[in-house]
């Protein structure tokens, strides 16, 4: 169960640095939704990375929940920001993405 906390807290992760971004590019009312969004999402994935941090090691919890929240905010900014896809960056998203599920088998 604190394997699935872990990546909500990664995944909030993303909602938080999505927000971020989009904050910065809005204006008026929706500029404040969405940082609403960025302090609600940041909450969120703290609490549940503390969570989670009561029965997997820190150390593992941490790289997960950091690498969950960087492959997917450069996913979204693939997908949403048009950010580029050139071959090297996709071989290291890719990269870390093997990373992380390897610390979660690691870490027995």
């Amino acid at each position: 169960m604190n394997w699935f906390i872990l990546i909500l807290a990664g995944l909030f992760e993303v909602g938080f640095t999505t927000c971020l971004s989009k904050a910065k590019e809005s204006a008026g009312t929706t500029a404040t939704l969405w940082w609403i969004g960025f302090i609600v999402s940041l909450c969120m994935s703290m609490w549940l990375l503390s969570r989670a941090i009561q029965t997997i090691p820190m150390g593992t919890a941490y790289a997960v929940w950091t690498g969950i929240g960087a492959a997917g905010t450069a996913t979204v900014g693939i997908l949403l920001f048009r950010e580029p896809t050139d071959f090297w960056r996709m071989f290291f998203l890719f990269l870390l993405i093997a990373s992380i599920v390897g610390l979660k088998f690691a870490s027995k």
